[in-house]
């Protein structure tokens, strides 16, 4: 039992608010716990969202958060090693959840390759500077854009998350299904292509359930047919919670292994 997907980032970084996660998974009946902060936290990653800053709202969501740019890389390190020394009842490791942004590859890399982490989660946030999971994501994109334009530019993006090799998970590989709006062109050869990709270059593929508790999404975690596709191909799966508080850690993650089990791949 894993959630390999939760947040400190509505809390402080000490010790008293990680164990908090810890007591939770414990409660839970959890094994082991990936903990993570997303990029927006740290000073040292404020670079890659200056495209997000062009759209007004964009820059106040950004200028709202209470964690945003606010601390440094090396002393989440530091306190998840301390974290680690600990005697738990559950395996922690930690890591980071990059917004990966193709113009910015080489800079993400960079600033990677100056620290260690036990994994390193990407995901794909924003289409060209547009965030697509927001309340006013409607208004920017989804009212603006057509939606398979949308679509396949969203996989495009997550492709080359993918072909980086920046990454060892790739976080919620479907979500932008969250607001139940979808392509009319079939989805089938897009998902085999994600499959073969996550397994060349070695990646997991996150069932985060984050959409279903969160954004009210009735998929527990990936559609049934992305499911079907990554479990005949044996990408390796993880189940992740998304959690951004304590209370939230474990959600789903017993029924999610059922699900990832009892999915047929009888055509």
């Amino acid at each position: 039992m894993i959630d390999g997907h939760m947040h400190l980032e509505n809390g402080p970084l000490t010790k008293e608010y990680v164990l908090s996660f810890v007591e939770a998974a414990k409660q839970k009946g959890l094994d082991e716990i990936q903990i993570l902060d997303h990029t927006h936290r740290f000073i040292e990653f404020e670079p890659i969202y200056e495209e997000l800053k062009q759209y007004e709202v964009q820059k106040v969501w950004l200028e709202n958060k209470k964690m945003k740019f606010k601390d440094h890389i090396s002393d989440f390190i530091q306190l998840m090693e301390d974290i680690k020394k600990m005697d738990l009842p559950v395996k922690v490791t930690y890591g980071l959840e990059v917004c990966y942004v193709p113009q910015h590859e080489e800079y993400i890399r960079k600033v990677l390759s100056q620290y260690h982490f036990d994994f390193i989660v990407g995901a794909i946030h924003s289409i060209d500077g547009i965030l697509y999971d927001m309340s006013f994501s409607k208004e920017l994109l989804w009212d603006k854009y057509d939606v398979n334009h949308i679509y396949k530019r969203y996989y495009e993006l997550v492709f080359q998350l993918v072909e980086s090799d920046l990454f060892t998970q790739l976080a919620h590989p479907d979500t932008i299904k969250l607001f139940n709006i979808y392509p009319t062109y079939d989805l089938l050869p897009t998902y085999e292509k994600l499959a073969q990709l996550l397994n060349q270059h070695h990646m997991k593929a996150e069932n985060n359930v984050g959409c279903y508790y969160r954004y009210n999404h009735q998929d527990l975690g990936l559609s049934d047919e992305l499911l079907k596709v990554f479990k005949k191909a044996h990408v390796q799966l993880i189940t992740t919670s998304d959690a951004h508080q304590p209370n939230d850690v474990g959600s789903y993650i017993k029924e999610a292994v059922q699900r990832i089990e009892s999915i047929s791949l009888d055509d």
